[in-house]
């Protein structure tokens, strides 16, 4: 975990990178999310900065989330018609989701196997982005096995 003055000199270089600059808000929303890295919604990373923010709305959380993703400090993730969940981890990685629990959590992957999902595009096609999930049940020792190595909560 990123010291606070790391997490703040990372949060400030990506906005200023982007025209914009830090707000009270903008370091909660962020200091929240690197805290728990379990991909909560919207409306869980406001119950979460409640507590540090009472004055905070819900719709200022919404436009937080959005400046983070869009200056690549946090990513999107959608499970079809589900609520978007955020992700702090920005290295490549998959993602496991519980259909029992709706649990989700980050899945190592081995170094190079984005590149070469890559090359089973047809000609012409350019990726610049891959999504891997996977989705079914987890048991209660791959959950163990699988969070530590993670870094879940």
């Amino acid at each position: 975990m990123a010291t606070h003055t790391e997490f703040q000199e990372a949060l400030l270089h990506k906005l200023s990178d982007s025209g914009l600059r830090s707000t009270p808000q903008r370091e909660v929303v962020f200091k929240v999310m690197l805290q728990k890295r379990d991909h909560p919604t919207a409306d869980e990373v406001f119950a979460r900065v409640k507590s540090a923010m009472p004055s905070i709305s819900l719709a200022t959380v919404y436009n937080c989330l959005d400046t983070l993703v869009s200056c690549g400090l946090i990513r999107q993730v959608n499970f079809e018609r589900g609520p978007t969940r955020y992700c702090p981890n920005l290295h490549p990685h998959a993602h496991f989701h519980d259909l029992q629990t709706g649990s989700t959590h980050d899945i190592d992957l081995p170094p190079g196997l984005i590149d070469q999902v890559k090359t089973i595009l047809p000609e012409g096609y350019d990726a610049s982005s891959v999504e891997i999930i996977f989705r079914g049940k987890t048991s209660f020792a791959a959950a163990s096995a699988i969070l530590p190595a993670t870094g879940q909560n």
